[in-house]
């Protein structure tokens, strides 16, 4: 990671994200939220009868579902996205401490240590990526009637239903988290953060 320093009189900006790392976050955003509306616009009679042409809305639910894991398969060619995974992957001592002051809804910073990555990010990085394999599969056993006998697909399209309303639920808590912190919106809408809020959400983390 490599630091970047502002004009003169501004803070000095810590380089947080790459090019393609907001990319994909931003393509896998974009396709995460064409299945979250399609699939309400399906299961929602008021919206269903209010855009009507079902046909049309259940292929692009299901091309956009198919299209989900594309952005972070093309993301492995970045050296600094595979460096982020890796990140998100390591659990040290200091995210059980994030996690218990979270609990304790303790907000000092000083309680919270994380590197890169906080305690809460790499649950979240690791259940929506379970999540979106786990409706893969689903979608492809209720999209292709003849991979699985009828009891399976019955049970895939319970899963899939209930699942996909815990992600709705999910991804409404990701977004007001983004919400309330403008910083962190920054970094992935810039690439670049203010050191200070570096220094204060992610006290271990060394760019």
């Amino acid at each position: 990671m490599s630091l970047r320093v502002d004009a003169p009189g501004r803070s000095t900006g810590v380089r947080r994200f790459s090019r393609a790392e907001r990319w994909v976050h931003r393509t896998t955003a974009a396709l995460m939220g064409v299945c979250v509306v399609t699939a309400a616009c399906l299961y929602v009679p008021q919206l269903a009868e209010l855009v009507g042409r079902r046909e049309l809305v259940v292929h692009i639910h299901e091309w956009a579902g198919l299209a989900l894991p594309v952005p972070v398969l093309a993301g492995l060619a970045s050296r600094a996205f595979r460096a982020d995974l890796r990140f998100l992957n390591r659990v040290g001592s200091h995210d059980r401490v994030w996690l218990r002051a979270a609990f304790r809804r303790d907000k000092r910073a000083a309680s919270r240590p994380a590197g890169k990555f906080n305690a809460g990010q790499k649950i979240y990085a690791a259940w929506i990526a379970g999540a979106t394999l786990v409706m893969l599969g689903t979608g492809l056993m209720m999209w292709f009637t003849h991979l699985a006998p009828l009891v399976w697909r019955t049970s895939a399209t319970f899963v899939h239903d209930w699942l996909a309303l815990t992600i709705g639920i999910v991804l409404a808590g990701h977004i007001g988290m983004a919400l309330g912190d403008p910083e962190a919106r920054r970094g992935m809408r810039t690439g670049s953060v203010s050191r200070e809020w570096a220094e204060r959400e992610h006290s271990l983390w060394r760019p």
